[in-house]
């Protein structure tokens, strides 16, 4: 047994699946997998119960999840004892807005863990950093960028809007549509262009900045609004979200950097390792 072990059975335990242990690890499923099956044949133990929608901890599984909590905790506890008096690494990440806070919060704590001697700050993403985790429009001339993520705009209705009921929405559909504008957003700029070349005029009932408050109002009935469809979004089910015919929209989020360093590499390694962000 060791702390590795452990670690991956705290996951499994804390997740319920095989597969989101394995997300939130940064590892191929199988490595769960066989760590948990090592620690079942150690105990002589079955630890978790498998079935169709994940698992559930046995009773040898709920009795070892406390200890394995303590004894990973203790372990951290001497490992920051033993380096508390080492400098610390400073780093700084600038962000720009509406990422989801989930997956970004995953990928931060797999960065964090990988440099326990790092001190990382965040910053909005126009403020001076060692690097950027922005949308790839946001680029600058002497930045050079590696693609996270990819992912297209969907339109976002009440669920008691008529066009939820379509299954293709058009253009033309959406002339007279209450709509929310948000901006900054590259995509809304598309696709106001596009209509206004189409002839074709959305009713703005409200101009706002953020994805949440966007959704808010969706979800308010005021009307629909132009959202990027990653999982944090479309899982929301009092929503509807449908894709738009006779336009690609769709938006890249990249890390953007000026000179590689370490901790630049580390990250970078991160983002390669991260499992594909599914479910």
């Amino acid at each position: 047994m060791d702390l590795k072990q452990l670690q991956y059975f705290i996951a499994v335990y804390e997740q319920g699946s095989f597969s989101h242990a394995a997300k939130v690890c940064y590892i191929a499923q199988p490595s769960i997998s066989a760590a948990i099956s090592q620690l079942e044949s150690q105990f002589n133990q079955v630890l978790f119960n498998r079935h169709a929608r994940g698992v559930s901890a046995t009773p040898a599984g709920q009795q070892l999840y406390p200890l394995a909590k303590q004894l990973i905790g203790q372990a951290k506890a001497i490992q920051t004892s033993l380096m508390g008096d080492q400098e610390k690494q400073q780093f700084s990440l600038g962000v720009t807005k509406g990422l989801g806070v989930k997956r970004m919060s995953t990928l931060l704590k797999q960065f964090i863990s990988e440099q326990p001697q790092m001190e990382l700050t965040l910053v909005p993403q126009y403020e001076q950093c060692n690097a950027r985790i922005i949308i790839k429009e946001e680029l600058a001339s002497n930045e050079s960028y590696h693609v996270i993520w990819q992912e297209q705009y969907l339109l976002a209705l009440p669920l008691e809007h008529p066009l939820s009921l379509k299954d293709h929405i058009t253009l033309d559909d959406l002339d007279g549509v209450d709509f929310i504008q948000r901006t900054p957003c590259s995509a809304w700029q598309l696709l106001q262009d596009t209509l206004t070349l189409s002839g074709i005029q959305l009713a703005i009932r409200a101009k706002i900045q953020t994805i949440d408050y966007a959704l808010g109002l969706v979800k308010a009935g005021l009307g629909g609004a132009l959202v990027p469809a990653h999982k944090e979004i479309i899982d929301q089910s009092d929503i509807c979200f449908k894709p738009l015919q006779q336009l690609a929209l769709h938006r890249e989020i990249v890390l953007a950097y000026s000179n590689t360093s370490p901790l630049v590499e580390t990250l970078l390694d991160c983002i390669n390792n991260m499992p594909a962000y599914k479910d």
